[in-house]
């Protein structure tokens, strides 16, 4: 039986998930990719290289943000949030975000786990603050 998840599932699903959706708009073109994550409080956080995705963002911040979680046919969470795209530029802040994806992501690949310490670096921190979201289930 299909039903809305409250405020609180829904939050945990997204707060469970590993692999979320991130969509944008990219040149007045809806623009979708997956990424690791960590939620914490009213926020998604990411690290990334500049791309195709951090231009987009900072062209436009509006963004969302899905997750699921799919055991079979008849029994799935999925999980969408709204909000605003944030770069995060207090130090200590990036550091504490690197070290919750590190953590939570062992095996990210070397260029994405290089440690940030610095406003130099080439990895981008970011977050989506959470505005509005909503979840659906099924079983």
């Amino acid at each position: 039986m299909l039903r809305r998840l409250t405020k609180d599932e829904t939050r945990s699903v997204l707060a469970e998930g590993k692999l979320g959706r991130l969509a944008c708009v990219d040149n007045g073109a809806p623009y979708i990719v997956p990424v690791s994550y960590v939620v914490h409080e009213d926020s998604i956080y990411i690290h990334s290289l500049f791309g195709r995705k951090i231009r987009a963002l900072r062209e436009n911040p509006r963004a969302c943000f899905q997750v699921d979680d799919v055991k079979d046919d008849y029994h799935w969470h999925s999980a969408i949030a709204f909000g605003s795209y944030e770069e995060v530029t207090d130090p200590q802040e990036r550091s504490w975000a690197v070290r919750r994806l590190l953590s939570r992501f062992p095996h990210l690949t070397p260029v994405e786990s290089v440690p940030v310490h610095d406003g130099q670096s080439s990895v981008i921190v970011f977050r989506i603050r959470i505005e509005e979201m909503s979840g659906m289930r099924e079983g």
